[in-house]
């Protein structure tokens, strides 16, 4: 959960610097945000698979 936290902070840093006129912070930390959720995604895929077949009582 960390790194969808961060994910959304950098969203949200993103949206903030955007309306400011900061679009190249904007820009930045959308990128940074758009990998930690795609990293977070593929983590949580992994462990739903895990949990369904190797990890089934």
């Amino acid at each position: 959960m960390t790194i969808l936290k961060w994910a959304l902070i950098f969203f949200v840093v993103s949206v903030i610097a955007g309306v400011l006129g900061f679009t190249g912070i904007s820009a930045a930390s959308a990128d940074v945000a758009r990998i930690l959720f795609y990293i977070f995604l593929v983590i949580f895929l992994v462990l739903l698979l895990l949990g369904l077949t190797i990890f089934r009582a």
